[in-house]
């Protein structure tokens, strides 16, 4: 029986692809822009696998499509809110991801967002490309420090730790909320109402769930410091958009930097957090670099190989079967 792979993408970096065609038929969604659920769906019968990206719907409606022949869906992602877990936990499917391989890079994205956020880098980007450097004030962009700031980090597994290594140059004071770390040498655990009064950035690492959907909204934007900085390089459900807007243009906030959004792509139909210049905003590049994405593609596909060669997966999700049928490695 030939085994049959499903890709959302034809051109992704590195040459896991190749490999992942050396030993199946591979299946690509050819089309110019990002598949939809019923496009997937049409191609997806007779998949044993799926390889797809963290924005592409897997749903109970798309497993059914592909039929039983499917055993594991391998996200080229860290998060994992596109996938429908319980659907695949009935099907007996194996959910992969791709921790660990990304951290440093989004932990450098983290501090470049900081860092222009902090400094209103981006507003004065612009006003040099508008030819509106005429004459040197004491007063444009005045930004804020970062060296000797208290850094927040509200979750702190692999990103948040390698985060508070860079915070360490900067001589930043680094405290994180998170109920499954405790203190070490670079951070202190703190809760979340003491992190969000004491820290000048709050730095955002934790994934989508229905716990952490809107998990900076209005209430807690209003006990953060009026001269704080909000960064995010998670997921955009876990910033309640509207409120963070009103909360910088009311003065409530001083500035933030995301790279991620609640609705993503965007288009040309953009939020109103992009023309906001207190704000910086980037198109979900946390990860991008060459040899990033080629791991995360790598990693992915190892999972894929390792289950169809009757092999526990290595990052199947936490709290997830590593092999197919629902049995625990």
């Amino acid at each position: 029986m030939t085994i049959r792979v499903l890709a959302t993408r034809q051109e992704l970096p590195g040459f896991g692809l190749q490999r992942l065609a050396d030993d199946t038929e591979v299946v690509f969604w050819q089309g110019p822009a990002k598949p939809g659920p019923d496009e997937l769906a049409a191609i997806a019968p007779g998949s044993t696998g799926i390889l797809a990206l963290g924005n592409d719907p897997m749903d109970a409606a798309l497993m059914d499509a592909a039929g039983p022949s499917l055993r594991v869906i391998a996200l080229a992602s860290m998060g994992f809110d596109n996938v429908d877990r319980a659907a695949a936990a009935e099907r007996g499917i194996v959910v992969t991801h791709t921790p660990g391989v990304l951290a440093e890079t989004t932990a450098d994205l983290t501090f470049a967002l900081i860092l222009a956020a902090r400094r209103r880098l981006g507003a004065a980007a612009a006003s040099l490309a508008r030819g509106e450097w005429d004459l040197f004030r004491m007063n444009d962009y005045l930004g804020l420090d970062i060296h000797g700031a208290t850094v927040g980090l509200i979750g702190y597994g692999q990103i948040g730790r390698a985060v508070a290594r860079r915070a360490q140059g900067f001589g930043m004071r680094v405290i994180h909320h998170d109920p499954y770390a405790a203190d070490d040498a670079l951070s202190t655990s703190v809760s979340l109402e003491t992190l969000l009064a004491e820290a000048d950035i709050l730095s955002l690492h934790v994934p989508l769930t229905e716990e952490t959907r809107h998990l900076i909204s209005h209430r807690e934007l209003a006990a953060m410091k009026p001269t704080a900085t909000l960064v995010s390089t998670s997921r955009g459900g876990v910033v309640d958009e509207q409120a963070l807007l009103k909360a910088i243009q009311e003065g409530g906030l001083h500035s933030a930097g995301l790279d991620v959004f609640e609705r993503e792509p965007m288009g040309e139909e953009l939020s109103p957090l992009v023309a906001e210049p207190y704000i910086v905003t980037l198109p979900h590049i946390g990860s991008a670099t060459d040899s990033t994405r080629a791991a995360m593609v790598d990693l992915a596909v190892d999972n894929i190989l390792d289950v169809l060669q009757d092999r526990p997966a290595r990052t199947p999700l936490p709290g997830t079967t590593a092999v197919p049928g629902g049995v625990h490695a």
